[in-house]
C-alpha cells in the first residue's frame, strides 16, 4: 500500500487507527457511505483555505490530493441524494475501498504537517512516493466506478471524469525548493564530516529564516523526533541511524548556537518534567536494571566489558582475573580447578550478548577498546565522523558557557551535558576533554538546587566511562564535593545520585580505598541505606558493597557504623540481598568477623535471609554465616549451632540451592559435625552435604544483582 511506509516509519511515535488497514464488515452499505463521506468532508475542511493548515513541506502534493478528495466529496453528496442502485453491483465494494484510501490519506497528510521539519527533508523523496502512490490508486478505483449504473447529475460526472483522467496522467512529483534544502543540509553534515564547522550566519539562514525553526521548543522538537527515528526505525528505512546521529548532533549544536542559554521556558520545562515525573528518580527507577549473573564479572560483581575465558572455560573480566594470576593464584576462582595454562580468550559471543541486551534494555555500555574483538562483532554501529565533531563543537559551546556564563546560563549547560553524556562513549569523552568536569565541580556547591542536581547528574553520566572515572578523582576536591552533595545536597535526587556516583567511581579497585577514606563518605552511605527512599537505598546499599570488596577497607567500615545499617538493611526490602553480600565480604576478614558477630541481630537476620530471601540471598547469608563460624568467635558459633531452623535451612539449601549455596552448606555442616554435640542438631546431614559434593573454596566469589544508574 502507498502509505504503508510511512507506517513503518512512523512505528512507535503514534498508531494509526486500526480502521486504516481493514475494510468494514457486517456493516450496511448506508453506514459505509455515512463514514466516509465524514472523513472526506473532514479532510476538506481541514487542510483546505488557509495557507496555515497545510504542511510545511509537501506543500503542492498535499493540496493535489486535497483537491482530489474534494471531488470525491462531491461524488458522496451526489450518490446519497441518488442512493444504491440495484444494479451497480460492484459498488458497495467500491466504497470499501474508497474507505481504505481516505483513511490513508488522512495519514499522510497528518504525518507530514505532524512530523519533523529536518525528517520531511530526509525524506523528501521518499514521501514524495507515497503521494504519488495515493493518486494512482485513485486513479485506478474511479476507473472501475461505475458512473454509468447511477443517474448522478451530469456535471458530477464530468467532474469526476475529469479527476480520472488527470490522475492517471499525474506523474511523481518532487518539490525542487524541498530537495535543494534537502542538499543544502547534507551539506553541513559534510562540512563537519570534513571537520570544519559552518559559519553561524549560514546555520541561521537555513534553521531560521528556511525552515522556521526558531526558539529552544522547536529545536527540541526536531532533536527528539530524530532520536525516535533512530530508535524506532526499521531496518529498511534510510537514511541509516549513523547519519541521522549526525543530523541530531547538528542540530543540537545549532541549539546552542543560535538561541540563548538563559532561556526561561527551558528551566521551567526542566521543573516541570520533575514534578510531573519524579525526573531524576523516575528516570533512574524506570531504567535500572538487574543484570543478569552471566553477563557480570564473579570478581567485580560489574557488568563485563572485555570478557575474557579461562582454560577451564569460566569468563572473567580481563583485568580481574590478570590481576588474580599475577598475585600467583594458579587456580580459577570460580571452579577452584588448576589451571591448565593462563592464556586469557576473548569471549565474543558474550560480549556480543550484553551488546545486544543493553541496547534492548536501553543501558549505556562502553566496551575497551581492544584489537583482540574485531570490529565486525560490534552490535552497535558506532558514530559517524559528521555526529562527533558536531558533538565535540556543542561540548565547547556548553563547557564555554560553564566557565563564563550567567547562573542562568551555567544551570541550562549543566542540564545540556547531563543529556548530551547519557549516551555514548564519545560523547563523554570529549566532554570530559574538553575540561567539564572541573567545572561540573564547582556548581556541586551551587544554593540552586537545579544546578545542583544537574551537576551531580552530570558527574555520574560521565563516569560511566572508565577513563573518565580517573579524571573525576584526579580533580582536586572533587571526590570531596561528590560526598558532601551526598551528605548535604538541596534535593533527594542530588543525594542519590551522589551516591550512585561514587558507586560508578569505586567499580575501579584502585579507588575503593580513595574513596572509603574520605571524610564521612561511608557514614553518609550509611546514613542514604538506613533513611534514604528505596532508590537511595539500593544507590547506598550497592556502593557499600562496592567498597567492601578491598581487603583494606573492613577498618573504615567498622569506625563508621556501617556494620550495623547492613545488618538492619537485612530486613530492609529491596536491598537485603546486597546487605547480606556485603556482609559476606566483611566477615571475610577476622575483624569484620568479630565486629559482625557483636551485633545481636546480625545472626537472626542472616538466618531469615536463608528463609526467604531469593537464590542469590541465600548464597550470601549462608557464606556470612560460615565465616562467622570460623572467625566470628565462640559466642557467634554457639549463636549459630542453637539456632533450631539451621537444620531444616541447610538440608534444603544442599537439596535445592545453587551450587556456590550447596557449597557453603556443605561447609557449615561439617563446621557443625566437629562442634562439641553437634551430631545432636546435625545427624541427619550426612546423606546431604555428601551429596552437595566435598570442594570447599574458602574465598569464594559474591554473587550480587548490582542496579545500573542511567540518568
Amino acid at each position: 500500500m502507498a502509505s504503508a511506509a510511512v507506517f513503518s516509519s512512523l512505528r512507535k511515535r503514534r498508531s494509526p487507527p486500526l480502521e486504516a488497514f481493514l475494510a468494514p464488515v457486517h456493516v450496511s452499505n448506508a453506514v459505509v457511505l455515512e463514514t466516509i463521506s465524514a472523513v472526506s468532508s473532514e479532510l476538506v475542511s481541514s487542510y483546505s483555505g488557509s495557507s496555515k493548515t497545510m504542511p510545511f513541506f509537501q506543500v503542492k502534493n498535499s493540496r493535489s490530493l486535497i483537491r482530489k478528495i474534494q471531488v470525491i466529496s462531491v461524488l458522496l453528496d451526489a450518490f446519497r441524494d441518488v442512493g444504491f442502485s440495484e444494479t451497480a453491483s460492484t459498488v458497495p465494494l467500491c466504497f470499501k475501498e474508497l474507505y481504505l484510501l481516505l483513511h490513508r490519506s488522512k495519514i499522510l497528510i497528518d504525518y507530514v504537517k505532524g512530523s519533523s521539519k529536518l525528517w520531511l527533508l530526509l525524506q523528501n523523496h521518499s514521501i514524495s512516493g507515497h503521494f504519488h502512490d495515493l493518486n494512482q490508486e485513485i486513479s485506478t478505483l474511479l476507473d472501475v466506478f461505475p458512473l454509468g449504473e447511477i443517474d448522478l447529475p451530469e456535471d458530477v460526472k464530468e467532474q469526476v471524469l475529469l479527476l480520472c483522467k488527470h490522475s492517471t496522467k499525474s506523474k511523481l512529483f518532487t518539490d525542487k525548493h524541498d530537495d535543494f534544502l534537502r542538499l543544502k543540509l547534507y551539506y553541513f553534515l559534510n562540512e563537519f564530516d570534513s571537520g570544519r564547522i559552518p559559519e553561524r550566519s549560514e546555520l541561521h539562514a537555513f534553521f531560521i529564516e528556511k525552515l522556521g525553526i526558531s526558539n529552544v521548543e522547536s529545536c527540541r522538537f526536531e532533536i527528539e523526533f530524530l532520536e525516535e527515528q533512530i530508535v524506532n526505525r526499521a531496518g529498511d528505512i534510510e537514511p541509516t541511524s549513523s547519519v541521522i546521529n549526525g543530523f541530531v548532533a547538528l542540530a543540537r549544536y545549532c541549539r546552542f548556537l543560535l538561541f540563548r542559554f538563559e532561556d526561561e521556558a527551558e528551566l521551567g520545562r526542566w521543573n516541570q518534567n520533575k514534578a510531573k515525573k519524579g525526573f531524576i528518580t523516575e528516570e533512574i527507577a524506570g531504567t535500572s536494571i538487574t543484570i543478569p549473573k552471566d553477563f557480570c564479572c564473579p570478581f567485580t560483581l560489574d557488568l563485563l566489558k572485555d570478557p575474557v575465558i579461562v582454560s577451564t572455560g569460566q569468563t572473567y573480566e580481563r583485568a580481574s582475573i590478570s590481576r588474580w594470576m599475577q598475585e600467583g593464584h594458579l587456580t580459577c576462582p570460580k571452579t577452584g580447578q588448576m589451571l591448565v595454562h593462563t592464556k586469557l580468550v576473548p569471549n565474543r559471543a558474550m560480549r556480543n550478548l550484553i551488546t545486544q541486551w543493553c541496547t534492548a534494555n536501553e543501558i549505556p555500555y562502553d566496551p575497551p577498546e581492544n584489537p583482540d574483538y574485531s570490529s565486525e562483532n560490534s552490535f552497535a554501529s558506532s558514530p559517524s565522523k559528521a555526529a562527533a565533531e558536531a558533538t565535540k563543537a556543542t561540548s565547547s559551546l556548553l563547557i564555554e558557557q560553564l566557565a563564563n556564563g550567567t547562573e542562568k546560563a551555567k544551570t541550562v549547560a549543566a542540564m545540556e551535558i547531563r543529556y548530551l553524556a547519557k549516551t555514548g562513549r564519545k560523547n563523554r569523552a570529549c566532554i570530559a576533554e574538553g575540561g567539564a568536569i572541573p567545572l561540573l565541580e564547582k556548581l556541586l556547591s551551587s544554593s540552586d538546587c537545579f544546578a545542583q542536581e544537574n551537576s551531580i547528574t552530570a558527574i555520574l553520566n560521565l563516569s560511566i566511562y572508565d577513563r573518565n572515572k580517573g579524571v573525576i578523582m584526579g580533580v582536586e576536591g572533587c571526590l570531596r564535593a561528590i560526598v558532601w552533595v551526598l551528605r548535604n545536597g538541596l534535593t533527594v535526587e542530588a543525594r542519590e545520585n551522589a551516591a550512585a556516583t561514587l558507586f560508578s567511581l569505586s567499580a575501579v579497585h584502585d579507588f575503593k580505598k580513595q574513596i572509603a577514606e574520605e571524610d564521612y563518605a561511608i557514614e553518609a552511605l550509611a546514613s542514604l541505606l538506613r533513611n534514604g527512599t528505596p532508590r537511595g537505598k539500593k544507590d547506598a546499599v550497592t556502593a557499600l558493597f562496592n567498597l567492601s570488596t578491598h581487603i583494606e577497607n573492613c577498618g573504615r567500615m567498622i569506625e563508621s557504623g556501617a556494620i550495623t545499617v547492613l545488618v538492619e538493611a537485612l530486613d530492609f526490602e529491596g536491598v537485603s540481598e546486597e546487605s547480606a553480600g556485603a556482609l559476606a565480604l566483611i566477615v571475610r576478614q577476622r575483624l569484620g568477623a568479630e565486629a559482625v558477630a557483636k551485633e545481636e541481630k546480625a545472626v537472626a537476620g542472616l538466618i531469615g535471609m536463608m528463609r526467604c530471601g531469593t537464590p542469590r540471598g541465600k548464597e550470601n547469608a549462608v557464606a556470612a554465616l560460615l565465616e562467622l563460624c570460623r572467625s566470628g568467635g565462640a559466642a557467634a558459633l554457639e549463636r549459630v549451632v542453637k539456632a533450631p531452623a539451621m537444620v531444616g535451612l541447610l538440608q534444603s539449601l544442599l537439596f535445592t540451592g545453587t551450587k556456590r549455596a550447596r557449597r557453603k552448606a556443605a561447609s557449615l555442616a561439617r563446621v557443625f559435625q566437629r562442634c562439641e554435640n553437634g551430631w545432636l542438631h546435625f545427624g541427619g546431614l550426612g546423606v546431604g552435604y555428601a551429596f552437595a559434593g566435598d570442594l570447599d573454596v574458602n574465598r569464594d566469589t559474591m554473587s550480587v544483582a548490582i542496579s545500573v544508574p542511567v540518568v
